[in-house]
Formats: structure tokens, sequence, C-alpha cells
């Protein structure tokens, strides 16, 4: 093919794919909004536009040069590159926000996703994806991962972990009197809707990562990508489902979109390497993951309202780990790869938050939170007319 029609061919898909990564924007914003409690979906969908504008700016403007320095892409333009790689960073702090939200304030998050888009996270895709600083130390990463089980996902998840352990649980999640109670979530069609974005939006998120689409090889790894992306959605729905009724005899649907979604963060890092079959087994196991794991953290008593780190650092984890288990990527190669940006990830994520909080406190005082975040954060309530539920 011409190489002018192929550049442009790239470019068209870049940016086509971009549009689908950012349809995650109001997926993380919805699923959130029907998650909380009517008094705090205000704050929820501010604190998701707030990162993406954010995130992205401070991406454009500093985390892209640390990340890759004036590489950009000889096959498209690029600024379709750009984009394309501004579209992932705000993902990162979505996993984050969604785990500590109705306690955790606007401002001081927004100052943590300045720094996590502006260094962290830039630093994190240096060492995978990008200039590699690392390269030619004992540190050096050699992990496959073509989309970001732990370069976004996992990152994000050690990044709520940090947050958790600083900011504690919700008031009342956890009483006294031991066990653990129930906040339903209030809006099931929001959250519905807002897990079929981020699923939707995944197709953009792998498929746009293959980086090439102009050639007939490139199309078909482009469509396998694909394809495996939403087996593994699928299958993890599919699994997450039948433990629950298993269990409880009860279909719960949050747990079954969860499930999808754990078994898309799985299929992340190695959705171009898999055949048809492999991403059953990944996504399968991505979605048994889940159901097991939100008890075990609820047990550790690590409030996460949208069960973002059974969804995404646990998948994480085993996503990466899966690419060294089903390929022929070598297995050490993955596990390091996970322990040294989780490491990274987690302790400086925590240094970061800590420090924060002390200049400007994280945690909604306890008269805003039985309130609701809506009132004292933004002034504005989503359900004026609804009495709110404390």
């Amino acid at each position: 093919m011409d190489g002018n029609v192929a550049y442009v061919i790239n470019t068209l898909y870049a940016l086509f794919a971009f549009v689908l990564i950012i349809f995650m924007v109001p997926g993380f914003a919805m699923l959130e909004a029907g998650i909380v409690r009517t008094k705090n979906v205000t704050s929820v969908l501010t604190m998701n536009t707030m990162i993406y504008a954010f995130a992205s700016t401070g991406f454009l403007l500093v985390g892209y040069n640390i990340a890759f320095g004036d590489f950009g892409s000889e096959t498209m333009s690029k600024w379709a590159f750009l984009l394309f790689q501004m579209a992932f960073v705000g993902k990162v702090v979505n996993i984050m926000s969604g785990g500590v939200s109705e306690r955790a304030k606007i401002v001081p998050l927004t100052f943590f996703t300045v720094i996590m888009s502006t260094i962290l996270y830039p630093l994190v895709v240096n060492w995978s994806w990008g200039q590699d600083m690392l390269a030619d130390t004992a540190l050096d990463l050699n992990m496959y991962d073509l989309a970001g089980s732990t370069v976004i996902h996992s990152t994000g998840g050690w990044a709520l972990l940090a947050a958790i352990l600083i900011i504690g649980a919700r008031r009342g999640r956890y009483p006294k009197e031991g066990g653990v109670r129930v906040i339903p979530a209030s809006n099931i069609p929001l959250l519905t809707l807002g897990a079929f974005l981020l699923w939707i939006g995944w197709f953009g998120f792998n498929g746009g990562s293959v980086g090439n689409f102009s050639s007939p090889q490139s199309a078909d790894a482009v469509a396998l990508t694909i394809l495996n992306t939403n087996t593994a959605g699928l299958i993890g729905a599919i699994v997450a489902g039948g433990l629950m009724l298993a269990k409880y005899k009860k279909l719960d649907i949050t747990m079954i979109l969860n499930g999808a979604l754990g078994g898309l963060v799985a299929v992340t890092a190695g959705p171009d390497l898999y055949s048809i079959y492999q991403p059953i087994l990944v996504g399968g196991i991505g979605g048994a993951l889940v159901v097991f794991a939100v008890p075990f953290f609820d047990k550790l008593k690590l409030d996460d309202p949208v069960g973002a780190l059974s969804v995404h650092l646990v998948n994480g984890i085993w996503g990466t780990l899966a690419v060294g288990i089903f390929t022929d990527k070598l297995f050490i190669d993955q596990l390091k790869g996970v322990v040294v940006i989780g490491v990274f990830a987690f302790v400086s994520s925590y240094v970061v938050l800590y420090i924060l909080n002390k200049i400007v406190p994280l945690r909604a005082k306890n008269d805003e939170e039985l309130e609701g975040l809506d009132v004292n954060e933004c002034g504005v309530e989503a359900y004026p007319e609804f009495k709110r539920a404390f």
C-alpha cells in the first residue's frame, strides 16, 4: 500500500480509537452515579469531569514528554498518537476516584490527578511503553502489556489502595458490632449503562493499541484483539453470574457487570497474542476473581463502593501474569513488571496522598458526609425532589 494512504488510514483509526476510549469517561461517570447514594451523585459526576479535564491537560503539557520525549509515530500523525495516549491517562485516576467515592473531597483529588498525570503515570509509561529510562539497569522491564492491565489498571488500583488506607471507610459501612452494612446502589439502569459504555470503550482501548490498521495483517490483528477482548468480557459476566447464583441463589446484576469488567481488564495485557479460545480462560478466571475478591476486601475493611480493587487491581495483576502463562512471553518478565510497577505506584501514591491529606484533607467531615457531598461540595443536588438517604 502507498505510504501516504497507510499513514492516513492509521491516523483515522487512531482518532476513531481515541473517540471510543473517551466513551469510557461517561462510562465511569454513569457507573459511579448508579452505585452511590442519590445525595452523592453530582459530586461523582463533577469529579469525573475534573479528572478528564485536568488529567488530559496535565499529560498534554508535561506528562507526554516524560513518557515519550520527542517520540511520536512514523506510521500516523504525531497528533493522533498524542491524542490516543492522552485518552488513557484519566482512566488511572477514574479507577481510584470511584473507590473512594461518597467520602473523598473533590479539590484534593483534583490535585492528585494533576500529579498522577504529569509525573507518576508518565514514569510508569516511560518504563513500559515509552523512552525506557530503566534500560540497561537491573530494573529494566521486558513485561508485555499491550494496553495496560498493569500500566493502567493495576497502577490505578494501587493508587486506590493507598487512598483507602489513608481516607478510611464510609461512615457506618463497618459497624462496631461487626459485619458489613449493605449500601445499595441508587440507580441500576445508570450503572448498567456505564458498564456497557466502558465495554464499548474497551474496543478502542485494546484494538487501538495494536497501532496499525493499514495492511491485511494488521487489520487481522486488530480484529482478533477486539474479538478476544469481547470474549473475555462475555465469559467474565457468565462466570460471575453463575457463581453468584451458586453461592447466593441470586443473579446480582452489579456483580455480573463487574465480572464482565474484570474479564476485560484481565485480557487487556495480551489480547493480540491469544487464540480465540484462551480469552475464555483468562476472562472466566477474571470474573471469578471479582466474585471472591469483593468480600475479601470487605473482610479487610477496605471500603470500595464500585469494586475497583477487585476489578482493576486484582485482574490487572492476573491479566499481566496470564500472558506469561498462555503465550511464549516469559512469566518472570511479567511478574517483574507487576512487582516493580506495583511497588512504585503504591508507594508514590501513598506518599503524595499522605502529604496532600496534611495540606488539604482528603476526607469530608462527618456531618458533610451525612448530608451528602452534592450539597457541600457542589451546591447542586442530582435529585433535589428525592428524600436523601442517610
